[in-house]
């Protein structure tokens, strides 16, 4: 895959850390795709719309709903590294991400655990009100 983004200027670990954040963000689009567009079949409502603000609210819902399920099953008590002088995320979803790019480029089984979650995630029952999924506490621990 070739390095896509514009500014080429940067160092090697710059280069990869993109590289990582991109295929990152494309797995998880995919995820969080599939997982409304199953949530909006089985509740008998039409496909999600683009120009929708409420699709694209109930979209990032499902982005930082997967993003915090894999921070908890990834995260092992441990956090991973930050690269000295790297500036701390604005808010949470830029954070998890950060952390996912991390664990990615360090844990050697990182992309098979992500498929276990991404399993689990669009396996779990979508909520018929179209509201909130169960919290990750719950998910973790079988309640809710």
């Amino acid at each position: 895959m070739p390095f896509r983004h514009p500014d080429r200027t940067h160092d090697l670990r710059t280069r990869i850390d993109y590289e990582v954040r991109e295929r990152l963000e494309e797995a998880i689009d995919f995820v969080c795709l599939e997982a409304l567009v199953n949530a909006r079949k089985a509740g008998g409502l039409p496909a999600p719309a683009a120009d929708s603000d409420a699709d694209r609210a109930e979209y990032a819902g499902h982005v930082l709903g997967f993003l915090r399920l894999l921070d908890a099953d990834l995260a092992a008590g441990v956090d991973p590294p930050r690269r000295p002088g790297a500036p701390a995320e604005p808010d949470e979803q830029a954070r998890l991400l950060g952390a996912q790019v991390e664990r990615a480029k360090s844990l050697p089984d990182y992309w098979q655990r992500f498929e276990l979650m991404r399993a689990r995630y669009l396996a779990e029952p979508a909520p018929a009100s179209g509201g909130e999924r169960r919290s990750v506490l719950a998910r973790l621990f079988g309640r809710g």
